[in-house]
């Protein structure tokens, strides 16, 4: 019984410093601006957190998508941003008329899509 007990903390204590390992660095939308620049068109503003470590493991694009999941534009990040933390990039993009809520999401090279998405209601 005292063995299970003490095997049973063991594994508790593994996961509890793995499991966060395995999911941690996946890059995160922190914060999204939103600007009309004419009918249908508007500049997004949009930081990332991410753990870039070199071109091996960083943060690679970001994507605005419809709320269907579709695709609208994506803005590529050309190279890691290691020691600038956290980042915004913008990028300009014209809207079909009828969308009125977009979804951002981040992406990188290593685990893909990040856990954090964020929905905007455009202006």
């Amino acid at each position: 019984m005292k063995i299970r007990f003490f095997s049973f903390l063991l594994i508790c204590f593994i996961l509890s410093i793995f499991t966060p390992l395995a999911f941690s660095n996946s890059v995160e939308v922190i914060e999204v601006n939103v600007q009309t620049l004419k009918k249908n068109q508007y500049r997004f503003e949009v930081t990332l957190q991410h753990d870039d470590t070199g071109w091996e493991h960083y943060a690679n694009r970001w994507e605005v998508l419809d709320t269907k999941g579709n695709i609208l534009a994506v803005r590529t990040l050309h190279h890691p941003h290691v020691n600038e933390q956290p980042f915004t990039r913008s990028l300009t993009v014209t809207m079909p008329e009828h969308i009125k809520t977009v979804i951002i999401r981040g992406h990188d090279s290593e685990h893909k899509y990040g856990s954090k998405e964020v929905k905007v209601s455009l202006p």
